[in-house]
């Protein structure tokens, strides 16, 4: 055992025949790192083989998948238009996931393409104009960013960007551009006046870029130009001709003021933050989340929808807090159904607390709010027709569209900060979560199986697929993007998939190369998380080589936020206090470690080992 004197030599101890633990300060790292030397043999076991795998055959399908639909500049082989039907956005969400898949160990390749692909959309649609939308006129983009939509879209069309950082926080343009992005919401470029400091609001649903649109949005707002529809493109969204598509939204009026969704805006100051270390970024994001958890408990514990430009529930909507495009009360007719359509996007807003959790060192404030709307919406609960019914909207009569389930956006995500029963209960039987429990051993085979049949299955899509680039909207490859890495996020690092929302990724372990100097496990390792508790992770770790050692960092966190406190393999432990475990594997060998740590206990950065 070691003692904290021990850490200021570079001696180390043989604790067992397999495990050599010391904590030293190598040359290579600024920072402390705790060297694990793992030599005891393992024959590979199955979800080891489908791991390595997996990232092979997603990696060659990305492959194929990008030679299909882009060209060599990165510009995405489709008809460009704007609009919440299709637009900038679902071009570049056709690289979704792509981020994760280098970062969990795929081959360079992964980013090279997304990276063309990022490099080639901002140019592409900073050229795209639109003729009637007028905001768009002189570009789709302005300064690399859209001029202004809501945080439903901006927040997909940000998912690829917001997650280069786990491989590529050195590229030159992404560290630019996530400066100037994080400072159209922090009142640094006079163009983009999103941000009212006074209030503490961003003032529409509509920003960007060129600021934000303070009059009442029209259809062709969020339909975009006319275009030819019958015979040529089939719509996602259902709709047979242009004049449905703008009467798919012409209801989406009231944008005036600030929403909810907005705070997925805060994900581009937490990137810039991690990227920099500069306070403002995580003041201005704790700041503008912290009023809004003042909002909700202003509200009797329900976020509300609407604040007005003065700063009041309601202020643009009559003083309904229920009200405002994507509110409480958002049910409008959908043209391509025929029906009603019951539509709200402020759940995603979530997304913004997380942030402030880890930069708030896990202030429960954060989850608590959410938490007790929870319980407040469940509540209102009521029996119809002999069966227990639950609502999930409010308007001007009170709570409506019941249904059989328990009210539950954010549940998985709340639990995975907490780690708290009180947020277990909402989940039931999760066949992730039941096998972390010790409930449900075959899962890692089986959510394997199914990343490999989403490989198939879309890829198959593809090789079907007869549009041609002017008869190919930008949303229509999307369902063939192969990646399939919600098995790995889970299985390697622990974590959770962090959505299509702009949003960062959220996980107990991250895994680097230091000797190729890249995001990812090395090649021939692989890695399991067979149990969490809220301070400790059991992680097997595997070479599939059976003639080459290999070595990798283990990061706590995806990161650096959390902090090992404790290794143990074989009953041998020893205390450390470090965020990066260096484990050597020799060739054809493997072993459980038992690793305790103390969550959010440091800063997270986005800097690579090697380079802190």
């Amino acid at each position: 055992m070691f003692h904290a004197s021990d850490r200021q030599h570079s001696t180390s101890r043989l604790l067992t025949l397999t495990l050599f633990v010391f904590v030293a300060t190598t040359n290579l790292f600024a920072e402390e790192t705790t060297p694990v030397a793992i030599d005891s043999p393992m024959a590979p076991p199955a979800w080891a083989v489908m791991e390595r795998a997996l990232l092979d055959a997603n990696a060659e399908a990305c492959r194929l998948f990008y030679d299909k639909y882009f060209d060599e500049r990165g510009y995405l082989l489709c008809v460009e238009r704007w609009g919440g039907d299709d637009g900038p956005d679902d071009a570049i969400e056709n690289c979704n996931d792509w981020p994760i898949l280098h970062a969990l160990g795929a081959d360079d390749d992964v980013l090279t393409l997304y990276r063309q692909a990022l490099e080639g959309h901002f140019r592409q649609y900073t050229e795209a104009k639109t003729v009637d939308v007028p905001f768009a006129r002189d570009g789709m983009y302005y300064k690399e960013f859209p001029v202004m939509f809501d945080w439903l879209h901006n927040g997909e069309g940000t998912t690829v960007f917001n997650l280069q950082g786990l491989s590529d926080p050195n590229n030159e343009n992404f560290r630019q551009r996530v400066r100037r992005f994080a400072g159209f919401y922090m009142n640094e470029d006079p163009q983009a006046p999103n941000y009212d400091a006074e209030h503490k609001i961003i003032r529409s649903l509509f920003n960007g870029s060129r600021g934000p649109l303070l009059r009442k949005a029209t259809g062709l707002d969020w339909a975009g130009d006319p275009i030819e529809v019958e015979g040529r493109f089939k719509p996602r969204h259902g709709e047979s001709t242009y004049e449905q598509m703008v009467e798919h939204f012409k209801d989406y009026n009231d944008v005036v003021g600030d929403h909810p969704s907005n705070l997925l805006a805060t994900s581009l100051a937490m990137n810039a933050y991690m990227l920099t270390g500069e306070d403002k970024y995580r003041d201005w994001l704790l700041e503008y989340v912290d009023a809004w958890n003042q909002r909700m408990a202003d509200n009797n514990g329900i976020i509300p929808t609407n604040i007005g430009l003065d700063g009041t529930i309601g202020g643009e909507t009559e003083g309904k807090w229920y009200g405002g495009v994507y509110g409480w009360g958002f049910t409008v007719y959908d043209p391509g159904s025929g029906e009603m359509a019951h539509r709200s996007t402020f759940q995603s807003g979530f997304a913004g607390f997380m942030n402030a959790y880890i930069l708030s060192g896990g202030d429960d404030k954060y989850i608590d709010g959410w938490r007790k709307q929870l319980d407040i919406v469940n509540s209102n609960a009521k029996m119809i027709d002999g069966q227990k019914m639950y609502p999930t909207k409010y308007g001007d009569d009170g709570w409506y569209n019941y249904g059989t389930s328990p009210y539950t956006p954010n549940a998985m995500e709340m639990y995975y900060l907490s780690w708290d029963d009180r947020d277990r209960k909402w989940l039931g039987s999760n066949g992730w979560l039941d096998y972390l429990e010790g409930k449900n051993p075959d899962y890692p085979i089986q959510i394997l199986q199914t990343d490999f049949a989403n490989i198939r299955y879309r890829h198959q899509m593809m090789v079907e697929d007869t549009t041609t680039p002017d008869t190919r909207l930008a949303d229509d490859p999307m369902p063939m993007n192969p990646a399939s890495v919600r098995s790995l996020i889970e299985l390697m690092l622990g974590g959770i998939h962090p959505g299509h929302k702009g949003s960062i990724i959220h996980c107990r372990a991250r895994y680097f190369d230091p000797v190729n100097r890249r995001a990812g496990v090395p090649d021939d390792v692989s890695a399991l998380v067979e149990k969490l508790t809220k301070d400790s992770m059991t992680l097997t770790l595997v070479n599939t080589n059976p003639v080459e050692s290999r070595e990798v960092l283990v990061q706590a966190g995806g990161y650096g936020e959390h902090q090992f406190t404790n290794v143990s393999v074989d009953g041998a432990d020893v205390d450390t206090d470090s965020r990066l475990l260096r484990v050597r594997l020799s060739p054809g060998s493997g072993k459980q470690l038992h690793v305790k740590m103390r969550r959010y206990a440091n800063d997270p950065t986005m800097i690579l080992p090697w380079d802190r």
